[in-house]
Formats: C-alpha cells, sequence, structure tokens
C-alpha cells in the first residue's frame, strides 16, 4: 500500500535530501497517484459510456433494418396478392373474350344462313316466274287455238 511506496521513496531520497522536501515531494507522488486514479476512473467511465452508445446505435440500426424488412415483407405480400388477384381477373377475361367470339361466330353463321336463304328465295322466285311465264304463255296459246 502507501506504507511500501514511503519506504521505498525514503531509500530513493538518499541521506542528502532534507526532511520538508521528502514530505513534498510525497505528497506529489500521492496527488500524482490520485489524478491517475481519476483519470483511470474518468477513462473506465468513458469506455463504458462508448459501449452503451455503441449499443444503442447498434440497436437502432438493428430496429431501423428490421421495419425496412418488415416493410419489405408487407410490400412483398401486397404483391403477392396483387398477382392473384390479376390471374384471376385475367383467367375470367379470356374465358368472357372466349365466349364473345363464340357469339361472334354464331353470329356470323347466322348471317351466312340467312344469305343462303336469301340466294335460295331469288333462285325459288327465279324458277317461279318462269314457270308463270311458260304457264302464260301456253294459257294465251290455248285461248288462240279454243274456237270461240
Amino acid at each position: 500500500g502507501s506504507h511500501g511506496a514511503r519506504s521505498s521513496f525514503r531509500s530513493w531520497r538518499g541521506p542528502g535530501v532534507p526532511q520538508p522536501v521528502a514530505t513534498m515531494l510525497s505528497r506529489l507522488l500521492k496527488e500524482h497517484q490520485a489524478k491517475q486514479n481519476e483519470r483511470k476512473e474518468l477513462q473506465e467511465k468513458r469506455r463504458r459510456e462508448a459501449i452503451a452508445a455503441a449499443t444503442c446505435l447498434t440497436e437502432a440500426l438493428v430496429d431501423h433494418l428490421n421495419v425496412g424488412v418488415a416493410q419489405a415483407y408487407m410490400n412483398q405480400r401486397k404483391l403477392d396478392h396483387e398477382v392473384k388477384t390479376l390471374q384471376v381477373q385475367a383467367a375470367q377475361f379470356a374465358k368472357q373474350t372466349g365466349q364473345w367470339i363464340g357469339m361472334v361466330e354464331n353470329f356470323n353463321q347466322a348471317l351466312k344462313e340467312i344469305g343462303d336463304v336469301e340466294n335460295w328465295a331469288r333462285s325459288i322466285e327465279l324458277d317461279m316466274r318462269t314457270i308463270a311465264t311458260a304457264l302464260e304463255y301456253v294459257y294465251k296459246g290455248q285461248l288462240q287455238s279454243a274456237p270461240s
């Protein structure tokens, strides 16, 4: 302890150093050791504060990253949901489009059939006129040849 430091200090001063100087040197040594202890305590306190600050910073950074990761995860889930919704809607639209195409094809077929019926009707009408003309010709011929 301090007694050992004093005895080694006494042996250091040797026989030629007066007592007041030895007392003053002893006091200076004690002050120096006290200041060194204060510095060590202050350094230790600062080290603990630095560790605490670094820990707080690390936690804040991790929290910030976690918020970003959570946001990215939520965005990904929303996107997945939107993609599924779009897939369902696209399938429904494709089915609806197929139905529309079928209706248009049926309508075209019906138009063709109406055109065929029109041609058939024209053909029959032409045949009827031909028959009517022939009948009329025969009828007029009979009238002329009939005795009056």
